[in-house]
C-alpha cells in the first residue's frame, strides 16, 4: 500500500478491539476487496468532491430558491425580505423597524459582533447570540450601512463603524436600527464566498480591520483552492488525501518551493506551452506509482478558487495514459498563476458487508459525504462543533445544499457499521482528524503576511472539512477531501433546523459559535484599557504579565517592593509600601493621590494578590470604579468574621447559615480557653488572615491549641517573618470546628450577583496535622448533583457576604450531609487553578476578572465540556529539593513541559518557609483522556523522578480521585 496511508492512521491500529472477531464488520478481507474492485464502474461508490467521481461534485453554485423579481433592485431591500422569510419559517416575529428612532449611547465598552452579507447564512447563530448577549449581534445587509475610518490604535488599519443594522434580542426578536453616532465593531465576519451579490462589498468592508476578523477574501481563496488545502492536509495535518499530481506555473508563490507532502506531487512549469513530453513522463510515473495501485480510475480538472462550481473535469481509466496526458496538456493552454491542473485518483467509497436484501430489487451504488464544522475555540484551540452527512446516488452529484443532511451515527449504521463501539471509534477518529485539519490551517495562516491574510487581524475562525469513508489496508479510514469557508456551516445549520422540527433538543453548534464570536469581540474590547493592579504577588503570578501583553492591557502596578521583577513588564510602575494593611484606608487615599499626580485614569482596578484585595476595593470606591464594597471584602477576608456573618444569614432554602462552621477568634491564650468551651475538638487552628495554608494545624485538645498558638505568635509576627500570607493584617488566629469530608475548590465568576461560570476541582488528602495540600484533579470526580451542591453553596456564601461582582475562589468540604465552607478568597484562585481551568475548559479567569471590573459581563460557555483531565501533585522543598535540584528532576520536567507532556506551575523561586510553615514550591501535573490515564502518567513520572517516596506517597494521594 502507498505511503500515503500510514499504518499509524489506521482505525484498526487506533482501537485494537476492532480486530476482535465480534467486531469484524469493519475488517474487509483482500478477497472481498478484489471482488468489489472487479465490478463495473457504474456499480462502484466513488469519493468526492476532490475524488471527482460522477457522484461527487466538489463545488456548486449558490443553492436556495430564487425569489421572484419584485422590481426592486436594491440589494439591501431584497436581503431584508429574505431575512423576514427566514424568520417566518422559524416561527419568529418579523423584524421591528425602529430606524426612524436613532439609538444612542454606545461606547467603548459595548460589545458589537458584526455579520456582513447574507441574512440567512448565520441566522441561528445571530439568534443564539441575541439570547446570550442581547443587542450585541448586528447583521449588516448593505455596504451603505457601514463605513471604514482610519484606526486610532493600529496605524495602517481601519475601524468598521455601523450606522445601521439588524440587532437581535432574546426570544428571537430582531430590530432594524440606526446608530448615532455609528457603532464600532469589535468582531467582524460574514459571507466571503465568491458567488452572490454581496461577495464584493463584504470583502472590501472587512479588509485590513483593526478588530478580529473571522475570514477574508484572500483566506477564502486559499480554503477553496483544493491544491493548497490538500498540501496542508497531507503535509501539516498528516492526513490521508487522494493521490494527486498537480501542474502549476513556476511563478506561483502561495505554495512552498519544495512541496513535500505524502500523496501530493507538484510540477512547476516555466511555460505551460510545449510541455507534452514532460507531461507524458510525469503522468506515466504517477499512474504507475505505488500510491495508485489500489485505484483504477483518475480524473483531470482545472482547480483553484476561480473554478469552484464549474464541474469541469474528465475521467479516465488508469491504463489510458495517452488520453490522460492529452487531457492535461489541453488544460495547460489556459493555465493562470492562481490555477492548477490536477490529476487525481478516484478513491472508491468503502463498501462493507451488508445483510441480504429484503427484496430482490437491485441495490444502487451510493456515495457518502461526511461534513464537519470546526471552530477556533477558547485559547485558539480547534474544536469540532458538528458533523452532518449526506448520502446520494453515485452517478448524481452529492452536494452541499442539495442532499438533506443526516447524523453520523445513523449514516454509519446505514453503511453497515453495526457495533456501537466501532461507530464511537470512527467518531473519535473523525474529531481528531477534523481538529488536526484546523490546527494545520491555523499554523499555516500564522506564517502568511497581513496582505496574504487580508489584514493583520484576519484569521479563519470557522472551517468546514469534507471527508470520505474509504477502505485502506482492509480497514476503514477517513480520507480528507477539501476545506471550505461556509458550505459546511450552512449544511450543519440545516441539520440543526431539521432536528428542531422533530422536537429534538437543539444542537450545540449555534451556541458554541455564538459564544466564541462574542468572546473574541470581548477580547478586542479590553485592548488598550488602563488597568490598575494592586500588588504584583510572587512568581506564581507571573502569568499575569504575559496575559496582559497578549490581551493588550495597559497595566499600572502599585507594588510594595520597589525592586520587583514586574517593574519592567508594565505600563507604569508605582512603588508604594502598603504592607501594613491595618492602614488600608490611608493607603487607598495615598494611591489615589499618586494616580492623580501621574495623570492616570484607569478604566478598572483589581487585585489577584490575597494581601491586597481590601486595598483594591477601597481604591475602587475612591475612584468610582466597579468593584465589591470594601465592607464585603473585609467580611470575606477575615475568616472568623465570614462564618459569624453567615451564621446570622438565615433566609433561603437552605440559608447561608447552613454552610457556616462554628469558630472563635484567638488573640490571646485567654481566648483559647474561652473558645475551647464552645468549639468541639478535634478542631482546626489557623491564622485569621492567612493564605497558602501556612500555620493551619489540627489540634486534638485545648493544650495542643495553646502550644500551637504560642509557636505561631512567636514565629510569625509581621510580614517580614513570612511575606505574602497575610501578616500585614496581624497574626490573630481562629479555632474552627473540624469538618470531615473531601476538600474542593469552587472558582466562580459573578456579575451583579448572577453566576456566569463555575468550576469545581478536587483536592487530595492533606498532610496532617498541618493540612498541606498534596494533590488535585480537574474536572471533579464528583457526580453532577454533588458538584451542583458545592457551586450553590459557594455562590450563596459569596452573595450573603456582599460579593456580587468579581472572580472568587471558595474552599469547601463535602461530607455526607452536604457542603461546609472553609473560607472565601475574594480574588481569582491561586496556585495552578487559572492555568488548569484554561487548559481543560478554555475560559481565562484573568480575562473574566478584567471584564467584570470594566462592567462587562463575560461571555462564558453555558455548558462547559472538559477537553480532558488533569491530575497534579505538589512538591515541597523539604521533601523534593534534592530530587528536583541536584538530581536534575527540574530540568527534566522543563524539557517535558516544552514537549507538552507535563504542566508545571512554579509557586516560589525557592522554598518558602520551613518546618510546619512550609509552602509548596511547585505543582506538577499530567493530562489524559480519562482521569485514570492522567493519574497513571503522573504516578509514573513521580516514581521516575523520585517525587514519590514512602514519606510522600503520591499513589495514596491520587487514590482519592475515583
Amino acid at each position: 500500500m502507498s505511503a500515503l496511508f500510514q499504518p499509524s492512521t489506521s482505525l484498526l491500529a487506533l482501537c485494537p478491539a476492532l480486530c476482535q472477531p465480534h467486531l469484524c464488520a469493519l475488517h474487509l478481507s483482500m478477497g472481498q476487496l478484489s471482488v468489489e474492485q472487479g465490478s463495473c464502474p457504474a456499480e462502484q461508490e466513488w469519493a468526492g468532491p476532490e475524488a471527482l467521481c460522477p457522484g461527487w461534485l466538489e463545488d456548486e453554485a449558490p443553492d436556495g430558491e430564487v425569489p421572484e423579481d419584485s422590481g426592486d433592485h436594491d440589494s439591501a431591500t431584497h436581503a431584508f425580505e429574505l431575512l423576514q422569510s427566514a424568520l417566518c419559517q422559524e416561527g419568529l416575529p418579523h423584524t421591528l423597524d425602529r430606524s426612524a428612532e436613532p439609538r444612542t449611547g454606545f461606547g467603548p465598552l459595548d460589545v458589537t459582533v458584526c455579520i456582513l452579507g447574507s441574512p440567512t447564512a448565520f441566522l441561528p447563530i445571530l439568534l443564539e447570540g441575541g439570547t446570550r448577549c442581547p443587542g450585541a449581534m448586528v447583521l449588516c445587509l448593505s455596504p451603505t450601512w457601514a463605513s471604514r475610518v482610519p484606526s486610532e490604535t493600529s496605524p495602517g488599519a481601519w475601524s468598521l463603524l455601523l450606522s445601521r443594522g439588524v440587532s437581535f434580542e432574546a426570544g428571537g426578536h430582531s430590530t432594524l436600527e440606526t446608530f448615532v453616532p455609528p457603532r464600532r465593531a469589535n468582531y467582524v465576519t460574514g459571507t466571503f464566498t465568491m458567488a452572490g451579490p454581496e461577495s464584493g462589498w463584504v470583502g472590501e468592508l472587512a479588509r485590513d480591520l483593526d478588530c478580529p476578523t473571522g475570514g477574508s477574501v484572500p483566506l477564502t481563496h486559499r480554503l477553496e483552492d483544493p491544491l493548497v488545502t490538500r498540501w496542508v492536509l497531507a503535509a501539516r495535518a498528516n492526513l490521508p488525501v487522494p493521490p494527486t499530481l498537480a501542474f502549476v506555473l513556476k511563478s506561483r508563490g502561495d505554495l512552498p518551493t519544495e512541496l513535500v507532502a505524502s500523496g501530493v506531487r507538484l510540477v512547476r512549469l516555466e511555460d505551460p506551452q510545449g510541455q507534452e513530453s514532460l507531461v507524458k513522463e510525469e503522468v506515466g510515473t504517477f499512474l504507475g506509482s505505488t500510491a495508485m495501485e489500489p485505484y483504477s480510475q483518475v480524473a483531470v480538472r482545472p482547480a483553484g478558487w476561480r473554478w469552484r462550481g464549474t464541474g469541469t473535469r474528465s475521467t479516465h481509466g488508469k491504463e489510458e495514459g495517452e488520453a490522460v496526458a492529452r487531457a492535461v496538456c489541453a488544460w495547460l493552454c489556459g493555465l493562470r498563476e492562481e490555477d492548477s491542473i490536477l490529476l487525481e485518483a478516484l478513491v472508491p467509497t468503502a463498501r462493507l458487508p451488508a445483510p441480504p436484501p429484503r427484496s430482490p430489487a437491485p441495490r444502487l451504488p451510493v456515495a457518502l459525504r461526511i461534513c464537519t464544522l470546526i471552530c477556533r475555540s477558547w485559547g485558539d484551540r480547534p474544536q469540532l462543533c458538528q458533523v452532518a452527512c449526506a448520502v446520494g446516488r453515485a452517478e448524481a452529484p452529492v452536494r452541499h445544499g442539495v442532499s438533506l443532511p443526516q447524523g453520523l451515527d445513523s449514516s454509519l449504521q446505514q453503511w453497515g457499521v453495526v457495533a456501537p463501539g466501532q461507530r464511537q471509534v470512527l467518531a473519535k477518529r473523525l474529531q481528531e482528524a477534523a481538529e488536526a485539519t484546523m490546527a494545520a490551517i491555523l499554523a499555516t495562516e500564522a506564517g502568511l503576511s497581513p496582505q496574504q491574510r487580508g489584514g493583520t487581524r484576519a484569521r479563519t475562525d470557522l472551517l468546514g472539512v469534507d471527508f470520505l469513508l474509504a477502505c485502506v489496508d482492509d480497514a476503514l479510514e477517513l480520507v480528507a477531501l477539501s476545506t471550505n469557508s461556509q458550505r459546511c456551516l450552512e449544511t450543519c445549520l440545516l441539520a440543526h433546523g431539521m432536528g428542531h422540527a422533530m422536537g429534538e433538543p437543539p444542537s450545540d453548534m449555534p451556541r458554541l459559535v455564538a459564544e466564541l464570536l462574542l468572546h473574541w469581540a470581548q477580547c478586542h474590547l479590553v485592548e488598550g484599557k488602563d488597568i490598575l493592579l494592586i500588588g504584583a504577588g510572587g512568581v506564581s503570578k507571573s502569568f499575569v504579565w504575559d496575559a496582559a501583553r497578549d490581551y493588550g492591557l495597559k497595566i499600572h502596578l502599585v507594588e510594595s517592593d520597589p525592586e520587583h521583577f514586574a517593574a519592567g513588564l508594565v505600563e507604569t510602575f508605582l512603588p508604594y509600601d502598603s504592607r501594613e494593611h491595618r492602614r488600608d484606608e490611608e493607603h487607598a487615599e495615598r494611591v489615589a493621590e499618586l494616580l492623580r499626580s501621574r495623570g492616570i485614569q484607569p478604566h478598572a482596578c483589581l487585585s489577584y494578590w490575597d494581601d491586597c484585595v481590601v486595598l483594591a476595593a477601597l481604591v475602587c470606591q475612591r475612584l468610582g470604579l466597579r468593584g465589591c464594597p470594601p465592607a464585603a471584602v473585609r467580611v470575606a477576608k477575615q475568616k472568623s468574621r465570614t462564618h459569624q456573618h453567615l451564621q446570622r444569614c438565615r433566609r433561603g432554602r437552605p440559608p447561608p447559615a447552613a454552610y457556616a462552621v462554628p469558630c472563635r477568634r484567638l488573640q490571646s491564650h485567654g481566648d483559647v480557653d474561652r473558645a475551647a468551651g464552645t468549639v468541639p475538638f478535634p478542631a482546626v487552628a489557623k491564622l485569621e488572615f492567612g493564605a497558602g495554608g501556612v500555620g493551619v494545624r489540627l489540634v486534638e485538645n485545648a493544650g495542643q491549641c495553646h502550644a500551637h498558638a504560642a509557636r505561631l505568635w512567636r514565629d510569625l509576627r509581621d510580614d517580614d517573618d513570612h511575606p505574602g500570607i497575610g501578616l500585614g493584617w496581624g497574626n490573630a488566629m481562629l479555632l474552627m470546628e473540624y469538618v470531615p469530608g473531601t476538600e474542593h475548590d469552587v472558582d466562580l465568576v459573578v456579575f451583579q450577583g448572577r453566576l456566569l461560570g463555575a468550576w469545581v476541582s478536587d483536592n487530595g488528602p492533606t498532610r496532617l496535622p498541618a493540612f498541606l495540600e498534596t494533590a488535585a484533579c480537574l474536572p471533579s470526580c464528583l457526580p453532577t448533583d454533588r458538584q451542583a451542591q458545592l457551586v450553590r453553596a459557594a455562590l450563596r456564601c459569596c452573595q450573603a457576604c456582599g460579593l456580587r461582582d468579581g472572580v472568587f475562589n471558595v474552599e469547601l468540604k463535602l461530607g455526607p450531609t452536604g457542603p461546609r465552607l472553609l473560607e472565601i478568597n475574594p480574588r481569582m484562585g491561586g496556585f495552578y487553578l487559572r492555568d488548569w481551568i484554561r487548559e481543560i475548559y478554555g475560559p481565562d479567569l484573568l480575562l473574566a476578572a478584567v471584564l467584570v471590573a470594566l462592567g462587562v459581563p463575560p461571555v462564558l460557555p453555558a455548558r462547559p465540556v472538559p477537553r480532558g483531565h488533569l491530575a497534579g501533585v505538589m512538591c515541597l522543598g523539604s521533601e523534593h529539593g534534592v530530587a528536583l535540584g541536584g538530581g536534575g528532576g527540574l530540568a527534566a520536567l522543563r524539557a517535558l513541559q516544552e514537549r507538552g507532556l507535563v504542566r508545571l506551575n512554579r509557586l516560589f523561586e525557592e522554598t518558602a518557609g520551613d518546618g510546619e510553615y512550609e509552602e509548596p514550591c511547585l505543582s506538577v501535573a499530567c493530562g489524559g483522556a480519562t482521569r485514570a490515564e492522567a493519574c497513571l502518567r503522573l504516578l509514573g513520572l513521580c516514581q521516575a523522578l523520585g517525587i514519590d517516596s514512602p514519606r510522600y506517597p503520591v499513589e495514596h494521594f491520587l487514590s482519592h480521585f475515583k
